[in-house]
């Protein structure tokens, strides 16, 4: 099927100004068409573009001379009868797009005065004029505005040939364009204006040029980014000052309600940190349900959380109940920010800032356990966390660390620590059969080996019997008996351990008295609690004593935890 287009319609007008008297030629003339046809044949010989590909994308002669910047040849095909100026290849690609693209100036001037069409735009919507910024040609710029281009026309982006000069950083060309009435705040398909463009690819000069020119220093973007947030997220610190002199509003949030103080400490830039601070409004800060605090413990800046907690900041910040609902765990503080994402080193300094350990409803320590990472563990145990803390769901009887621990070396230090192991070995059924039905417990992120009961409370048998722990309930339950007294196990925790190759040794822990030495430590332990136990190696104790204390069982095996001169746990110990 033929298409049909009026611009080449119309352009057989603008191409054949003169008027043919006769059909009959003179000698001169035909002279002349043979130089013509010659020179025409010419390109076609030595044009490296196929034949086959001129075919396929449907290109003319006129096509590959423009594109070749053959000047002759073309004016030869223009004063040929019946050329058409404006035909258009299979991409909708006009000789004079062709030149333009190619930078061929003197093609560009013949076709344009042969009648083009210079706002006829190739499949993308793209000008000739835009291609002419693309590559940066003022001559180029100037001839096409010279022959009646519209500066603002747009490209399928929606992005007018100023956008593109600023993204080159041409401040010429931009002169050149808003003198032709280019629209300074021009918005293309995500709202983003030329201002917000220099902002985020960082070209200053430009940036200057524009707000000079009127530009929108505030305007913003369909997602509620402006120019000095662009700045912020890319790091362009010279853009930044520049807009801040020009009285860019640094209290103007995005859609996701983030100031560009948020945006700079999410992106690690501590040089834009520091000089928005003192310009940042707090209140707005507060309004937005998170503070830069949240945003650094999270991506672990460092650099930009020690610059906050210098300045004041409040490590113990809430998240707003907006925010926290979003996160299944309800996160508030940025300390847990900071677990979850793995930061332990910004851990420690949200924590020696004085950062709560115990303030989310979901402990850091129970999430740290989860993921195995004994260096976080023990931060957070030495900073004060609470080693018997429950979850709400599922809800336990017993510690919550033995609901999430994959690692017998971390409840080994938890015990260590205080974890409340008589609690274990508290069923109500001790001494008959359990008639209830078996157990069923969900996966919900195998990645952290987490686990979720469909029972509104767990009993530490039903937990042990669940198939995630019956394989290891033999040295799960051989290190518990080491942290309690006189103790008598369940029927359902006997039954599962007889098909054990351990249970020798644990009947026997059980069926015999404990020693008094055994019970004298639990004893003491138990008086001094498990903060003071933390920090044991700090008590102005004797050396024998904090031995005793400490030394609950001679031979740790494979979960044995090793000590500094300090008695600080190595943290590189695994099992």
């Amino acid at each position: 099927m033929t298409r049909f287009s009026y611009a080449e319609y119309f352009s057989l007008f603008r191409s054949n100004n003169t008027k043919r008297n006769s059909w009959k030629t003179t000698s001169n003339e035909r002279a002349a068409n043979r130089e013509d046809t010659q020179l025409i044949c010419a390109v076609r010989a030595a044009d490296d573009v196929t034949s086959s590909a001129c075919e396929s994308e449907d290109w003319t002669d006129l096509h590959v001379a423009a594109h070749r910047g053959h000047a002759d040849a073309l004016q030869a095909l223009l004063r040929a009868r019946h050329t058409c100026v404006d035909k258009r290849t299979l991409h909708e690609q006009t000789p004079l797009l062709l030149a333009v693209h190619a930078g061929h100036l003197d093609c560009v001037r013949f076709l344009l005065e042969a009648g083009a069409d210079p706002d006829i735009c190739n499949k993308n919507k793209e000008t000739p004029l835009y291609k002419a910024c693309e590559q940066e040609c003022v001559r180029s710029v100037k001839l096409l505005l010279a022959f009646g281009a519209s500066v603002n026309q747009r490209c399928h982006r929606g992005r007018t040939a100023l956008h593109e000069t600023v993204r080159r950083d041409d401040t010429e060309l931009c002169e050149t364009l808003m003198t032709a009435g280019a629209s300074i705040d021009a918005r293309d398909a995500d709202d983003i204006t030329p201002l917000i463009e220099a902002a985020r690819h960082g070209r200053t000069p430009t940036l200057t040029c524009l707000i000079r020119n009127g530009a929108g220093v505030n305007l913003q973007s369909c997602d509620g980014n402006t120019a000095l947030s662009e700045a912020c997220r890319h790091g362009h610190t010279d853009a930044l000052k520049v807009l801040l002199q020009h009285h860019a509003d640094a209290n103007t949030t995005s859609r996701e309600g983030l100031l560009p103080l948020h945006v700079a400490t999410q992106h690690g830039h501590t040089q834009i940190v520091s000089l928005l601070m003192p310009i940042s409004s707090r209140a707005k800060v507060r309004q937005s349900g998170i503070s830069p605090l949240h945003v650094a413990a999270e991506h672990d800046r460092r650099d930009i959380v020690r610059l906050l907690i210098e300045s004041g900041c409040n490590v113990n910040t809430r998240l707003s109940d907006e925010r926290s609902s979003v996160f299944p765990d309800r996160r508030v503080t940025a300390l847990y920010c900071a677990i979850a994402a793995g930061n332990t080193q910004t851990a420690a300094m949200l924590l020696n800032a004085g950062a709560d350990p115990n303030t989310d409803p979901f402990s850091p320590l129970l999430l740290a356990v989860r993921r195995g990472c004994l260096k976080s563990v023990a931060l957070l145990v030495e900073h004060g966390a609470d080693v018997n803390a429950r979850p709400s769901d599922p809800g336990s009887d017993f510690p919550g660390v033995l609901l999430y621990a994959s690692h017998l070396n971390v409840l080994h230090y938890l015990l260590d620590n205080g974890c409340d192991a008589q609690s274990c070995f508290k069923c109500d059924q001790c001494h008959t059969d359990h008639n209830w039905p078996p157990v069923h417990f969900t996966p919900v992120n195998t990645s952290q080996r987490s686990l979720v009961c469909t029972k509104p409370t767990v009993k530490f048998c039903e937990w042990m019997c669940s198939s995630s722990w019956s394989q290891r309930a033999g040295a799960v339950i051989h290190l518990l008996l080491d942290y309690v007294g006189n103790v008598q196990m369940c029927s359902r925790i006997t039954d599962l351990l007889q098909r054990n190759h351990e249970w020798l040794t644990i009947k026997e822990k059980t069926s015999s008295p404990r020693p008094l030495m055994h019970l004298s430590r639990l004893k003491i332990r138990e008086q001094m609690g498990s903060q003071r136990l933390s920090s044991v190696n700090t008590l102005p104790l004797p050396n024998p004593m904090l031995r005793y204390v400490c030394a609950l069982q001679p031979t740790r095996s494979s979960a044995q935890v090793s000590r500094s001169s300090h008695g600080h746990i190595d943290t590189d110990v695994w099992i």
